[in-house]
This record gives C-alpha cells, structure tokens and sequence, in this order.
C-alpha cells in the first residue's frame, strides 16, 4: 500500500469484470498522465475501438425489437461481439451507462426464450444488477454480457419500456 501513496493512483474498470488498482505516474507538460487499461480473462478492452461489421450476408444475424414488439433493426454481428456493442454500432437506442462495467442495468434487454435457453447462466454480477432492472423477465440479460455465437444466429432482443439509470441520472454515453 505505502508504494502507492507516492504515486497518485486511479481505479480503472475493466471489461472481465475486475478493477485494477494501478500508479499513475504525475502529470507534466512533457509527460501527460494517461490511462492504463489492462484485460484479463481472454477479453480485449474495446471502449474505443469499436466492432468491426462482418461482410453482408456472412454474420450473426440479431434482430432488436421495441417493448411494444415492434420490429426496429435486424443487423448482422460477429462471433464474441456483445448485444451492447452491437446495438451502439447500428445506433440502437440501448443506453449502457456503464459501458459494459456491470455496473449498472441499462443494458437490459429481453432475449427470446428459443435462444435465452442457449446462453450460459448469468454470473453472480449481473444478476445483482438485473435485480435492478425495470421490467425485469425470466429472459431478461445484460446486453453487455450476451455474446453472440454462431448457436446464437437470429437471436431477437427486445428493448424494455423503460431503464432505471442508477450511475448517473440521464447519463447516455456517446459511441466512441
């Protein structure tokens, strides 16, 4: 502990769901202070990269519904992508106040109960942030933790009516 009281230190969420504790060295004009993100687990950190569209016709397809069962957008995705990610590349309106940190609900969508049944069981995480969720189902998944694969081709995930957005009120982030 004491080697980090003479550094300043910055808490930095991470996409495997952990925080990692790192220095930060001083800021100068030579040399700026800039964010270490470090990922474990198998997971790439892509706040800022973005996903990349596969060629038309080659894809996962997922189709997004709104609460009212009214079809908005079917777009394909890539194996490994999150229903988040995907949805703020095709400008769906699925908020993500966290930013995939499982640290909020406003990710929740309801997955059809044909393709629900082929997810993994959610982790502990984001069953605590579900139970926060407005309009919570027996299907309902944090978008940022669904990922697509192949098994997963037509998945359909529909919007709730609304989403309780404890991190910050009427925070949306904007896509990177």
């Amino acid at each position: 502990m004491h080697a980090f009281l003479e550094h300043p230190a910055r808490i930095i969420p991470i996409f495997a769901r952990q925080t990692v504790l790192r220095p930060v060295p001083s800021a100068t004009a030579s040399n700026p202070a800039r964010r270490c993100f470090h990922s474990t687990g198998g997971y790439t950190a892509t706040l800022h990269g973005g996903i990349d569209r596969p060629e038309p016709g080659t894809g996962i397809k997922v189709h997004f519904k709104d609460a009212k069962g009214n079809h908005l957008k079917t777009v394909e995705a890539n194996e490994g992508d999150d229903i988040l990610s995907i949805a703020h590349e095709y400008d769906i309106d699925l908020e993500g106040a966290c930013e995939g940190s499982v640290a909020c609900s406003t990710c929740h969508v309801i997955i059809d109960p044909e393709h629900y049944d082929m997810l993994p069981e959610p982790e502990d995480d984001e069953n605590d942030m579900l139970d926060m969720a407005f309009g919570l189902t027996d299907t309902s998944r944090l978008g940022c933790q669904v990922r697509l694969t192949k098994e997963l081709d037509g998945i359909t995930a529909t919007l709730p009516a609304a989403t309780r957005n404890m991190f910050v009120d009427g925070k949306k982030p904007t896509h990177h």
